[in-house]
């Protein structure tokens, strides 16, 4: 973040150029997507450095991203539909163009570049992923929602509510009548020339995109509205639970805990497995979750017990008894890979005699009431 800080005043200007090594974007995704940053930590620091007016872009561009999940917070059942949608097969025509794009074999050298970049770094550039997705969707004519399950799988920052909700404004669902389509000019105009070298002879399937409009467009209704208030009981035995959705435990509401009977720092694999993550995204999870673990040590100064479980709800009611705990605090997850367990978790926990706790950060309980309409509506309610 420090080392971004000072080229934020460019960023409106330079973002959307897509350049090897990406030195006008921040990348600071995959910390903002699992929490070892905080959004509001991020806008404070370009201000403070530059003042408002001289990176609203960039907080704009950060701001975004927690509209995305307070927007799906609001409508889960976004995020279950999408998931539920059938895998490709490679023994369909569909499936298998899909399944060969994914490997960088689509014929087209600016997809199978990007395909490639995204596979071997976990990382594309904002502007290559919307011309992905464009060509995927309108020019491949291929389901959005597998396109949405290959970057999910491979993106270190791959976030249930930016990139589902993403590819569905891509597709025209997000907002009802715009898509999204990739022009040969823009890419002309933004890729690097270095890069437009090698992929020059395939930016003729850029040329007159037309749309793939859907069939129907339904606006989501917002289905949970408000989310129940937990209350940790004082008196209880506690123990702290904390995950890879939200790595700053001693920086949350969780420091109200002053004395736990023991803190459980676990990854997700099964959640990991039913997603495809490859090796890659597996290791830098369990990177970022080991350090969380050594802070988490050395803030609390208690046992601290760092685990990849293979049967989550297994291993907390394990601990929990092996601790004498009555009940385990953990920070709200969001829609997504972690939070569509955590109901049969909680009623195995409960019949194990443990209550699981979710406390919630103050500034989503502020942040997601005002996801009920379109980004600026929400953008205009804030004072970052």
């Amino acid at each position: 973040m420090e080392d971004f800080l000072p080229k934020a005043t460019v960023y409106g200007r330079e973002r959307n150029f897509v350049r090897p090594g990406h030195p006008a974007v921040s990348r600071l995704s995959p910390l903002l997507r699992h929490r070892l940053l905080l959004e509001r930590e991020v806008a404070d620091a370009a201000i403070r450095r530059h003042g408002c007016g001289r990176v609203e872009k960039f907080v704009q561009e950060v701001y975004w991203r927690r509209y995305w999940k307070a927007w799906l917070s609001l409508r889960p059942q976004v995020w279950r539909e999408a998931i539920a949608y059938p895998e490709p097969r490679r023994d369909t025509a569909e499936g298998a163009r899909a399944l060969d794009v994914e490997s960088g074999k689509s014929g087209n050298a600016v997809i199978d570049r990007f395909s490639r970049e995204l596979v071997a770094t976990g990382y594309l550039h904002n502007h290559a992923r919307m011309w992905f997705a464009a060509w995927w969707i309108h020019r491949a004519g291929l389901p959005w929602q597998w396109g949405a399950a290959f970057f999910m799988s491979h993106l270190l920052d791959g976030d249930p509510a930016s990139n589902t909700l993403s590819w569905r404004w891509v597709a025209g669902l997000q907002t009802p009548g715009k898509t999204y389509l990739a022009r040969r000019g823009n890419l002309e105009k933004y890729l690097d020339e270095e890069i437009l070298a090698e992929v020059r002879g395939s930016l003729a399937e850029f040329e007159s995109p037309t749309p793939r409009l859907p069939e129907s467009v339904q606006k989501p209704e917002i289905t949970r509205a408000s989310l129940d208030h937990e209350s940790v009981e004082e008196s209880a035995r506690t123990g702290i639970w904390i995950h890879e959705e939200d790595m700053s435990p001693e920086r949350s509401p969780l420091v109200r805990i002053a004395d736990p009977a023991g803190v459980l720092v676990t990854g997700h694999p099964e959640g990991w497995g039913r997603h495809g993550f490859p090796e890659r995204k597996m290791r830098w999870i369990e990177g970022a979750l080991a350090d969380t673990s050594a802070r988490t040590a050395e803030y609390w100064r208690c046992a601290v017990l760092y685990e990849m479980p293979t049967d989550l709800t297994a291993r907390l009611a394990d601990w929990a008894a092996e601790r004498g705990v009555e009940q385990i605090v953990t920070l709200r997850p969001e829609p997504g890979p972690l939070d569509d367990s955590l109901d049969q978790t909680r009623v195995a926990l409960a019949e194990s005699g443990v209550r699981l706790v979710m406390m919630d950060r103050p500034e989503d309980l502020e942040l997601r009431p005002l996801a009920k309409r379109g980004f600026f509506a929400f953008w205009k309610q804030l004072s970052p």
